[in-house]
């Protein structure tokens, strides 16, 4: 490794643990606090009673809806924005299954994309539709992160906040000025930004070639900061006018786990364990970190392969930005996995398979590490022989057993919807690869739908029928399937009453607890992954090993 990438990689995440108690303890009292006088005239237009709080039912209740209204309005946009404004290319509008793919993708936080951006999707279709939906997305994650919170934090009680308040909160006070401040560096970098039609210029060789432009910096900046992925361009963070320079792909690069980690340290402060989040925090950094270390050396071990790698910004770049958006779920990518060898393109996928909580989605990520918190705590319970406590809450077999639904739900889609693509002559058809590889191209496209992810390996055709309509329902439920879980443990959570520590309570704050946590993570994703990883990336690093490739 050169000298300036290991400066880079000290400055990357020492950025990363000094900033985010300071971002953390700013959204921490935003999220406590009273409504603000714009907050106040937003209740106003949209009739909400900032003081009525919800049962976690009626919570549920009003995510959902809230989601499912977003996936027709947006589905409307993209069918119909052939007639609609702001069209210069004069797009066609979008066929019914891939509009639907993308609708659930954009609502879901997953942001797949089935689609070349700027082919496919007009500047009123990305601005008004996918934008508004990446900050929307990332604000109804975090809104449920701080349901759970307050599951935890609260005693007796049958509520756990308005999800409207919290919705509004996440948008208003930390996603758009974060955003508004990294579109501002993005432009200055060259990221474009301008609502002018594509130009066609001729080559030095003479031939002609269209050069897209957009309101592309905008969407940038929320994709990154609210773990969103969905490029404005077919090409991603990999398109120079996405991500012209390397202070561009550092800043892009911090600025998907920046809002995810700080959320971590504000979780500590809302329940009032500052101690307990710095664990967390640990263990996330820890999976993370250790991911980025395995994939590095085995891209190392093949000197010269840049084939789908960032040209400009070297291999460690596109290690670290695969890692860091699939520990996150992101999706954005700076360079195509599928060209990674096979351990290093193992290491993305093995971050989505535990549920990409190193610091997963803003919001999300959290929330889903939660559920192997309360999990390793059960666990270490039944060890000891006592009914184990977390945060002066006795979790039993019920918050369990929900805990254990959450992981499962995710796991189970990847596989069942794995099995069928291979099983089926339509899932097959996409291949561009075959043997293990084609498997790993596969078992990543579900990996990632069913995490809500949305980076892509490459090499597979998903824009089917078949995968638009099959990756569209693994990310629903992926997402709602999960989101019922955490809502139904934070209800129940709510309504216990708060128990003092005693001698025989394990503490969740030492490095005894992230050891077990940490163990408990590892031996669930292998327990569930295992098998199909070695006919996978596994295998296919054998026979690399022997000469052959796929």
């Amino acid at each position: 490794m050169k000298q300036n990438e290991v400066f880079q990689l000290l400055a990357f995440f020492g950025l990363l643990v000094a900033l985010a108690p300071l971002l953390g303890a700013y959204m921490a009292r935003v999220f406590d606090g009273q409504p603000r006088k714009l907050e106040r005239l937003i209740y106003r237009l949209g009739g909400v009673r900032a003081d009525e709080e919800m049962s976690w039912k009626r919570y549920f209740a009003a995510v959902l809806l809230f989601n499912v209204v977003g996936i027709v309005t947006l589905m409307a946009i993209e069918m119909t924005q052939a007639w609609l404004p702001f069209n210069p290319q004069h797009l066609p509008n979008v066929p019914w299954a891939l509009a639907l793919n993308t609708a659930i993708s954009f609502i879901t936080n997953t942001n797949w994309q089935a689609y070349s951006g700027e082919n496919t999707m007009s500047y009123f279709t990305q601005m008004a539709g996918l934008a508004v939906h990446n900050f929307l997305s990332a604000a109804t994650g975090i809104a449920v992160l701080l349901a759970l919170a307050r599951g935890l934090k609260r005693a007796s009680a049958q509520s756990l906040g308005s999800f409207w308040v919290d919705l509004t909160r996440a948008t208003l006070y930390v996603l758009l000025p974060l955003s508004l401040v990294l579109s501002v560096i993005l432009v200055s970098q060259g990221v474009v930004q301008n609502l002018a039609p594509y130009r066609t210029v001729k080559t030095l060789e003479g031939a002609e070639q269209v050069i897209p432009g957009g309101p592309a910096a905008s969407q940038v900046a929320i994709k990154q900061l609210g773990t969103n992925g969905g490029g404005f361009f077919g090409q991603n963070s990999a398109h120079p006018f996405e991500n012209p320079t390397p202070l561009s792909n550092f800043v892009e690069m911090f600025g998907l786990l920046i809002v995810a980690a700080s959320l971590v340290y504000a979780f500590g402060l809302l329940v009032g364990d500052k101690r307990h989040a710095w664990c967390l925090f640990g263990v996330m950094l820890v999976l993370l970190v250790g991911s980025f270390a395995v994939a590095w050396w085995a891209e190392s071990q093949s000197a010269g392969n840049m084939e789908g790698k960032e040209q400009r910004f070297g291999v460690m770049n596109s290690v670290l930005f695969a890692v860091a958006t699939t520990g996150t779920s992101c999706g954005a990518v700076n360079a195509m996995h599928d060209s990674f060898t096979p351990l290093a393109g193992l290491m993305p996928m093995w971050n989505m398979m535990l549920g990409c909580i190193a610091f997963g989605g803003v919001g999300a990520g959290l929330y889903g590490m939660m559920m192997h918190v309360l999990l390793t705590v059960f666990i270490a319970g039944l060890m000891v022989g006592r009914t184990p406590e977390y945060l002066g809450k006795k979790i039993q077999a019920w918050e369990a057993t929900w805990a254990v639904v959450a992981i499962l739900i995710p796991n189970f889609l990847i596989l069942i919807g794995s099995a069928v693509a291979c099983s089926v002559a339509t899932g097959l058809a996409g291949l561009n690869n075959a043997g293990p590889h084609g498997l790993s191209e596969i078992f990543y496209a579900y990996a990632s739908a069913s995490n809500n992810n949305g980076s892509a390996f490459a090499g597979l055709n998903v824009n089917t029928y078949f995968y638009n309509l099959t990756l569209g329902g693994a990310m629903f439920l992926g997402r709602f399937g999960v989101i019922l879980a955490v809502l139904a443990i934070a209800g129940h959570l709510a309504a216990k009453k708060t128990v003092p520590a005693s001698p025989g309570t394990f503490p969740t704050n030492g490095l005894t607890f992230a050891c077990v946590l940490f163990g408990v993570i590892i031996i669930i994703g292998a327990l569930t992954f295992f098998p199909a990883l070695c006919l996978g990336p596994i295998v296919e690093h054998g026979l690399m090993l022997t000469g052959r490739n796929f």
